[in-house]
């Protein structure tokens, strides 16, 4: 049910009044932002990490634990949005990434650690031949794209709308223009039909389709498998090429979310987890294309980064991947984090409340609406204010989200602290509604 305007009015009433606890318990942290402003614009180097009235300071991480710089404690349910899946203190990434700074920092070449962990890589996602490591999946998303217009001899990329593919390469917000100039088409997703018929239509110009399984920043919508295979088919036929955007949904299933719809691309772009908690990206698929970046060839595609296969990411991403994210553990995830989407999702209905959660597995987005979202466009519906009342009491009550309602689940949780976020969550719908009746309605 789409928010009245008196219930707009007392949802931002409420958040500024959360506002104000907020700025009252963080003194120390307002301080530290007004400070960093002087040399850092927004005082920080990533968007995301901004939010009114300002963010706190992170000082510590430890488990599924973070520590500010007033003395606050938050459990993390946000994980640098998936990039921490393993928490913050695993004791087999730390012991790996201490071996590897005592061989060097910066060693030049190929190494052991670099090849087991591309090995690896290839076993665990089937549609991945062979791989090549870079520093951000907004590198490996580039690199995808590249490698696709150099192959087909065309330039065309069709995204969808609420897609987010790394800084240059953001459809998830309506100003794009800091987007890397190609010639995209911007389709709708979860539209089978519509998709087809720009792939059939513009196969001439189009070198590839950019797409995540599931949005991501888009709102954590799931792609239907009718929607993925269709894209599968249409650029099949068309001679286009497919690529998938795991870089967050790689840890939906032991073989990423394409394995377990059975859809699979020919390129796919990994990041943030697999690197063990360091900068990571990598771009894999098929062998014939991966093959061009072969120097042995003479017309060989070249790629390059200082820092692509550095030693400390190395040697984080094999002992993570290899002995800590094994495909149990993976299973395992999945379904705590499932289970809990389930159950905040059953507190809302409880409480027959306008509030939904969406995603899969250990990722997934809180919206304040009753409406269905098979789309970002249908994310209207949430009003921005319940979106910020949200957040900000969750950080007071002491749980981590982002400000856009986004939560995921780390294998540093436990069955407790799932339990205390949706406790959490009862309480903060119940509040709400207690201190103005039509808040939440």
């Amino acid at each position: 049910m789409a928010t009245r305007p008196l219930e707009t009015r007392t949802l931002q009433e409420l958040a500024s009044n959360a506002a104000a606890r907020y700025t009252a318990a963080n003194p120390l942290s307002q301080a530290s932002f007004e400070r960093a402003t002087e040399y850092l614009p927004g005082a920080d180097t990533r968007t995301v990490n901004h939010y009114a009235p300002f963010p706190v300071t992170i000082v510590r991480g430890e488990g599924a634990r973070l520590h500010d710089l007033d003395g606050h404690v938050y459990l993390d349910f946000l994980n640098d949005y998936t990039a921490g899946l393993y928490g913050h203190s695993d004791p087999t990434i730390q012991a790996a990434v201490v071996e590897a700074a005592g061989k060097g920092f910066t060693l030049g070449g190929p190494t052991p650690n670099q090849q087991e962990f591309a090995e690896l890589i290839c076993g665990r996602y089937p549609s991945v031949e062979r791989v090549r490591f870079t520093n951000s999946g907004t590198e490996a998303n580039l690199m995808a794209i590249s490698l696709a217009r150099a192959a087909t001899g065309r330039d065309g990329v069709l995204v969808f709308d609420g897609g987010y593919h790394g800084g240059p390469l953001n459809f998830s917000e309506p100003d794009r223009r800091l987007n890397v100039p190609f010639p995209w088409v911007v389709g709708d997703y979860n539209d089978a039909e519509s998709a087809r018929s720009l792939i059939e239509g513009r196969a001439g110009e189009l070198a590839c389709v950019l797409v995540e399984p599931m949005l991501g920043g888009g709102g954590c919508i799931p792609g239907t498998r009718v929607f993925l295979s269709a894209l599968r088919d249409a650029t099949q036929r068309a001679g286009v090429l497919l690529i998938f955007d795991e870089v967050q949904t790689s840890r939906l299933a032991p073989g990423g979310l394409q394995e377990a719809l059975d859809v699979h691309a020919d390129l796919t772009s990994l990041g943030k987890y697999l690197g063990g908690g360091a900068s990571f990206g990598a771009f894999g698929g098929r062998a014939d294309l991966m093959d061009r970046f072969d120097p042995r060839r003479e017309d060989h595609l070249s790629h390059h980064g200082t820092h692509n296969n550095n030693a400390l990411t190395m040697a984080a991403g094999l002992a993570g991947l290899r002995d800590v994210f094994t495909p149990d553990a993976v299973r395992r995830l999945t379904r705590r984090g499932d289970a809990l989407r389930a159950a905040l999702n059953g507190v809302a209905a409880g409480r027959d409340a306008p509030v939904q959660v969406t995603g899969r597995g250990s990722i997934m987005m809180v919206h304040f609406q009753r409406t269905p979202i098979r789309r970002r466009a249908d994310l209207a519906a949430t009003p921005q204010a319940a979106r910020d009342l949200f957040h900000l009491e969750m950080l007071l009550a002491g749980f981590w989200v982002a400000r856009r309602g986004f939560v995921t689940v780390s294998l540093a949780h436990d069955d407790d602290d799932c339990d205390a976020l949706v406790e959490e969550f009862d309480a903060f719908l119940a509040e709400t509604r207690r201190r103005h009746r039509r808040a939440l309605a």
